[in-house]
């Protein structure tokens, strides 16, 4: 559910971020250094700093928002 609306959101934001999904069942290394519980969950990165993390599924609107507050 939440792909399509990645896919919308990278319209609406082109290259201000990079989006990158993770399957955490290939990579159960990156489920634990970032204590993923449920899925989805959304992090922001700035200089490799998680700035917000968010699970659940959650409107291209919203996420461009939280995007734009943490640039």
């Amino acid at each position: 559910m939440q792909a399509p609306i990645l896919e919308e959101l990278k319209q609406r934001i082109g290259d201000t971020a990079d989006i990158i999904k993770i399957d955490v069942d290939q990579n159960p290394q990156v489920s634990v250094q970032y204590q993923i519980r449920s899925v989805p969950t959304l992090a922001i990165f700035k200089n490799g700093e998680v700035k917000l993390r968010q699970s659940g599924i959650v409107p291209a609107s919203e996420l461009e928002r939280l995007i734009k507050e943490n640039l």
